[in-house]
């Protein structure tokens, strides 16, 4: 696909749409929502329609925006600083600029990459490599990450790759340094993200960072350019809602490691199957608090809701991601989402 290679091709909005994906939820969802509505509709659907996104592309892309950071008279506050430059590289003049090749130190940030890999396309690369080289990766990588990796290679190379990884003091700084240059200039640089994340994915995170009434402009925009990339969006979005689809035992778990304040919140403004699935697996007299609890609360902002529930949503996702309670989605309940 034409992003997967072609830099210079990029629009202005497909470089802003690959920007934002590379940031993080948080700060792209921040972002979006201080951008003009036609700026985000613009951007949300290159989002959809960005396939996959080589490295390259994406360490390009930075490289750019940090060139247009250093033409500035020092750095800003985000989101208004991120803003300002996130408008500039929408501006199509700003996407002639000339890019050179990432030039810095790749030691750190090369891991990080690495830790995103699918493991059997990095066992597939590394199979090939000594036993040494093998070892020296793995014991780089998080450990769950090398042992799915290391089950994908040959037994009796795997086998090599444990031993040596018991003898990695013995190892040379030189050694590790060579290691890494060879991964980057010969793996990183050219993997794509095919095996990580899909788009689609990305852009649903984002959208559920963002509180009611941006997501809800966002979605009904998106509606009108791409009714099936919006479908897909909703279908992928992790709600409030959802919660209703843990079981009893899940229900429990999630209470018990939420704040009773930020719960009552929460649940004021939620529909009337999420209170009743949440009341029904609390006792009697708890239950009966809550309630209590809830009308003296009196009226309250839907802001201080849509925080409430964001924070019981990354509590959820923190215990599914432990395989403390198992979310269900809309697609496919047996799903676990982290």
């Amino acid at each position: 696909m034409r992003l997967s290679h072609d830099y210079q091709s990029l629009t202005g909005y497909e470089k802003a749409a690959v920007l934002l994906l590379s940031v993080g939820d948080d700060y792209s969802a921040k972002l979006l929502a201080s951008l003009e509505d036609d700026e985000i509709r613009m951007i949300s659907q290159s989002m959809t329609e960005l396939g996959t996104i080589s490295s390259v592309i994406v360490e390009q892309l930075f490289v750019e925006f940090t060139e247009q950071i250093e033409t500035t008279d020092g750095l800003v506050s985000m989101p208004d600083g991120a803003e300002r430059i996130l408008r500039e590289v929408i501006d199509e003049k700003h996407g002639e600029q000339k890019t050179e090749q990432l030039n810095v130190s790749k030691g750190h940030s090369m891991w990080e990459k690495l830790g995103d890999v699918n493991e059997q396309q990095l066992a597939n690369f590394l199979k090939n490599e000594y036993p040494q080289t093998i070892a020296v990766v793995m014991a780089k990588l998080k450990p769950k990450h090398a042992a799915k990796v290391i089950e994908y290679l040959p037994e009796t190379l795997s086998m090599e790759v444990i031993e040596r990884m018991l003898d990695l003091e013995s190892v040379k700084k030189e050694v590790f340094d060579d290691v890494e240059e060879t991964l980057h200039r010969e793996f990183i640089s050219t993997i794509s993200r095919q095996d990580t994340r899909d788009t689609h994915e990305a852009v649903a995170e984002i959208i559920n960072g963002m509180d009611r009434s941006t997501e809800s402009k966002l979605m009904n925009m998106l509606e009108e350019t791409d009714r099936g990339a919006a479908n897909k969006i909703r279908e992928l979005m992790f709600t409030f809602e959802d919660l209703a689809k843990i079981n009893p035992a899940g229900i429990q778990t999630l209470v018990r490691a939420v704040e009773k304040k930020r719960l009552i919140i929460a649940l004021k403004g939620a529909s009337e199957n999420v209170r009743w699935v949440f009341f029904e697996n609390m006792s009697e007299r708890t239950e009966k608090l809550m309630h209590e609890d809830m009308q003296h609360l009196g009226p309250i902002r839907l802001q201080e809701v849509d925080e409430a529930q964001a924070e019981i949503l990354e509590i959820a996702k923190e215990l599914a991601a432990r395989d403390e309670i198992v979310i269900g989605t809309s697609i496919n309940n047996d799903k676990t989402i982290y």
